[in-house]
């Protein structure tokens, strides 16, 4: 579909992802191997948007698997709906009788219900999870597993069959194989490390923070009514905060929110009131908001104007 690394870089960019030389290459290589991309970094710069902007790029539906802590595989990959079994066996209680009715014994009444679990233990009665609708999907899927760092490391050995195969097994039915095989990306805020057999199954991709010129090309297209000078100020200002020791960085998802509460504020420029009032778009702990008041003091006292953004 995409010949070399800058018509990949091209398609992200038709859906405002502005990718660098590593992400188009990994994305271009991923395509041509056939293998899953593992992208790890902190949280907020662009890992899950990736997979999205990719999936509409390429034509795929996107399929997220959102993971968490006690994660398992029927949360997954699928389960099998018992309301709607006990409702069947309700509705053909009838049928059931007739078929049991001449048993002569409780293992012959046995062995004919054995015969017909296949009907209750069918493609009626499964309800597939996210996994299971990426590998039965008969359109181009793009399967999204979103924060792995955050579910068991059984789950995440569990994933290897699905990763290597791109097939799963149930025991009732058998051993279902991709009908197409999915682009697959993983993402991880590295909470925890993940094993060794999980990262040799994919490609690495680290995405890091943006450098202030990537961050601004970022804001103006995400944000094109932020004034260019304030956006620059903005950007800059967020650059200084990500060099303080803080709980938490801004992101640049955050960087946007907070590009967008200028906008809404109609704000001219960022003098002291306007900084002081809106870094909790930026900073989320009350610690992380004093440590970056006394920098931009510190920053006002020494432009000797009292406005050191404007």
């Amino acid at each position: 579909m995409f010949a070399t690394v800058e018509e990949v870089r091209q398609a992200l960019a038709g859906q405002q992802y502005i990718a660098n030389d590593e992400i188009a290459t990994v994305v271009f290589l991923a395509e041509k191997l056939g293998k899953p991309i593992l992208a790890e970094g902190p949280a907020g710069v662009g890992k899950t948007e990736l997979s999205k902007a990719w999936a509409a790029a390429s034509g795929r539906e996107l399929v997220r698997l959102q993971c968490y802590e006690g994660l398992d595989e029927s949360k997954a990959l699928y389960e099998w709906e018992y309301a709607k079994q006990m409702l069947y066996t309700q509705l053909l209680r009838d049928k059931l009788a007739d078929l049991l009715a001449d048993a002569s014994s409780l293992g012959e009444a046995a062995d004919r219900l054995a015969r017909e679990e296949d009907v209750f233990f069918s493609d009626r009665f499964l309800l597939a999870r996210p996994l299971l609708r990426a590998i039965q999907n008969e359109h181009p899927t793009a399967l999204l597993i979103d924060e792995i760092d955050r579910a068991d490391a059984e789950f995440e050995a569990f994933l290897l069959e699905v990763l290597s195969d791109f097939q799963v097994s149930i025991p009732e039915i058998g051993t279902i194989a991709a009908r197409q095989h999915p682009a697959v990306f993983l993402t991880s805020n590295n909470t925890r490390e993940l094993s060794e057999a999980l990262k040799r199954r994919c490609l690495y991709l680290y995405i890091d923070y943006p450098d202030t010129a990537q961050e601004l090309q970022i804001v103006r297209l995400k944000v094109p009514e932020l004034a260019p000078r304030l956006a620059q100020q903005a950007v800059e200002v967020v650059q200084s905060l990500r060099q303080l020791d803080l709980k938490k960085n801004p992101s640049v998802s955050e960087t946007l929110d907070w590009a967008r509460a200028l906008v809404a504020l109609n704000a001219q420029a960022l003098d002291p009131d306007v900084l002081d009032n809106t870094l909790t778009v930026l900073l989320k702990y009350e610690a992380d908001v004093e440590r970056a008041r006394r920098m931009l003091r510190r920053s006002e006292g020494g432009s000797g104007n009292g406005r050191p953004y404007r």
